[in-house]
């Protein structure tokens, strides 16, 4: 593998934090069948930025379905993004105590881990988050998450072999994930291996069409490769000098006794 330069770190760890990594704090729709007006309510306030409005449905919601994992991770987001736009530590705190709830009852909450570990990374607990992503990822051996998450957390702290090793450990388990093959391209582009980050990225376009980004990458490092083998082709010089002229051989003399026609 290259050595990647600072230029590149820093373009990959934009390019991934703008759509190729999954958002941290996303919105799970549903809380249960009891809950779902509130719920879907709540959703719906929060992607307004109606935060506060977004809390009383959600706790509603989980008034109508006690001990629900969404609707605690749905609190535990809500008030980690008003953490973030407040800056309020109270907020963080109650984020955490929310997303604690949520993984009590359902360790496996992908969206959970993925949250809280980015919450534990904002406060400068990165320990913390890996060795939550570890355990998770020993409890759940034939799941991609963890290991994907794992990478993000490597990626994001500059060691790019260890963020590489965990989604190749990734696709071991799921060859079709979209997101890992995404991932692992960017990676491997930033790291000066174009080919095989095409390879990634023709991939996971095979396997869902409908990524625009991914699409628009693909077209561009297309191109910069092309131009690559262009500008490496040698280029062969044109002669001035004439053609040589050949002689003529002279005709052999008519055998004896031959008829010219």
């Amino acid at each position: 593998m290259g050595t990647p330069t600072v230029a590149k770190l820093r373009a990959l760890s934009r390019t991934l934090r703008c759509g190729l990594w999954a958002s941290a704090l996303g919105i799970v729709a549903g809380c249960g069948s009891l809950a779902r007006n509130d719920n879907a309510e709540g959703v719906k306030l929060y992607q307004q930025g109606n935060y506060l409005g977004a809390v009383n449905c959600f706790q509603e919601a989980l008034a109508q379905q006690p001990g629900n994992p969404d609707c605690f991770y749905n609190l535990g987001a809500t008030y980690h993004q008003q953490a973030k736009l407040f800056r309020r530590p109270a907020d963080r705190q109650i984020a955490e105590q929310y997303y604690h709830l949520c993984l009590a009852r359902n360790p496996d909450h992908a969206a959970c881990q993925r949250a809280l570990a980015v919450l534990l990374v904002e406060e400068n607990r990165r320990d913390e988050a890996m060795a939550q992503l570890q355990a998770w990822a020993v409890r759940q051996p034939t799941s991609s998450a963890p290991q994907i998450e794992l990478a993000r957390l490597c990626q994001e702290h500059g060691d790019v072999r260890m963020a590489e090793n965990h989604l190749v450990d990734a696709l071991a388990v799921d060859p079709d994930n979209t997101r890992a093959l995404v991932a692992l391209g960017s990676l491997r582009e930033a790291t000066g291996e174009p080919s095989q980050a095409l390879m990634n990225y023709s991939r996971a376009l095979t396997i869902d069409p409908q990524q625009p980004a991914v699409s628009a990458r693909l077209a561009s490092l297309n191109a910069e490769l092309s131009t690559a083998r262009m500008a490496s082709l040698p280029v062969t010089p044109v002669s001035t000098a004439p053609f040589p002229v050949q002689p003529v051989a002279s005709q052999p003399p008519f055998a004896s006794g031959s008829v010219a026609r």
